[in-house]
């Protein structure tokens, strides 16, 4: 006899088989990909590597000393004027005759002043002056160089005062305002933004060019968007690595230019870092008195180094190229 088999699945209903599913047009809108932070990845890569952390570890422990330690220091450059004993000394010298103590690491000076004292002091003035001209300067060129590579009509004006204004040297415009206008800090914040944005509004303008003509650009042109809006929502998005890169050479570069000024008897006449310098010019040539003029181009050097240093690795971390 043939076997048969005998069907035991269950029979379903129409009903069953086939029901409806709600539909939400809100909800089809949602993606469902992982939600992405620019700057929790830009963070996460920077932090990535462990030279960073050291060198941004430095870099705090700078600005504590610039901006902390003056505050919490009693400093008067003319407390030890009248004693000749005090002038001129070596760390060791100068910690026998005031005791062990932070503030006579680096010796005393000309005037029998704290030579540690005065680096960091004269350290808040050069970085304070820096920071703000970096912000000035960053700030103008960034704005008018994404209207300058995005308008036609803007490039023209620009490029003519560009090719005027560029071949004048940097260093020469800005020693003819510091001798037309009194030395102070204001007039060197004066003499690095009056043109100092232009340089920067160029280097913008090229990279603004290169993205410009990208089509979701031309779409928004098509579609009527402001020149305006379309630089600031779709292009300098694109600019932030360029901007944090460009701050990691401006920021030290300020500082450099005081420094330079004030050593040639140009700067300002507050006591900067390059004051110092200037004014411990003669110790360098004077047998045991060259720590005073080392002490503060030593300090110089690291702060510049420190601070290119993280603006570089920090503009390398926020190109969205790394964050894969």
């Amino acid at each position: 006899m043939e076997n048969k088999k005998t069907n035991t699945q269950p029979v379903l209903t129409d009903e069953e088989l086939f029901s409806p599913v709600s539909h939400s047009d809100l909800e089809s809108e949602k993606i469902t990909a992982p939600r992405y932070s620019y700057w929790r990845s830009v963070f996460r890569v920077f932090f990535r590597k462990k030279i960073n952390i050291i060198i941004l570890s430095l870099f705090a422990i700078i600005l504590a000393f610039t901006y902390i330690y003056p505050a919490l220091t009693d400093y008067n450059p003319y407390a030890n004027l009248m004693n000749a004993s005090a002038k001129h000394l070596l760390p060791s010298a100068a910690m026998k005759l005031f005791g062990k103590n932070i503030h006579w690491i680096l010796g005393a000076g000309a005037s029998g002043q704290s030579t540690f004292d005065a680096v960091w002091f004269g350290s808040r003035i050069s970085i304070t002056m820096a920071f703000i001209c970096a912000a000035i300067n960053l700030t103008l060129g960034t704005l008018i160089g994404a209207m300058w590579g995005f308008s036609k009509k803007v490039d023209l004006v620009m490029t003519e005062v560009y090719n005027i204004i560029g071949n004048v040297p940097y260093i020469l415009f800005i020693s003819v305002l510091v001798l037309i206008f009194s030395a102070g800090f204001w007039t060197m914040v004066f003499a690095l933004t009056v043109t100092g944005w232009l340089f920067i509004a160029y280097f913008i303008r090229t990279q603004v060019i290169i993205i410009r003509d990208r089509e979701y650009n031309l779409a928004s042109r098509c579609l009527g968007t402001p020149i305006t809006r379309i630089a600031v929502r779709n292009i300098m998005p694109f600019m932030t690595s360029v901007i944090v890169t460009l701050a990691a050479t401006e920021i030290p570069s300020y500082i450099s230019y005081e420094v330079f000024l004030s050593y040639i008897g140009m700067g300002m006449s507050d006591m900067s870092l390059g004051r110092l310098i200037y004014q411990a010019e003669n110790s360098m040539l004077t047998p045991g008195w060259q720590f005073e003029f080392w002490s503060p181009v030593v300090i110089a050097s690291i702060i510049t180094v420190v601070l290119y240093v993280v603006g570089q690795n920090l503009g390398d971390a926020s190109d969205p190229r790394t964050h894969m």
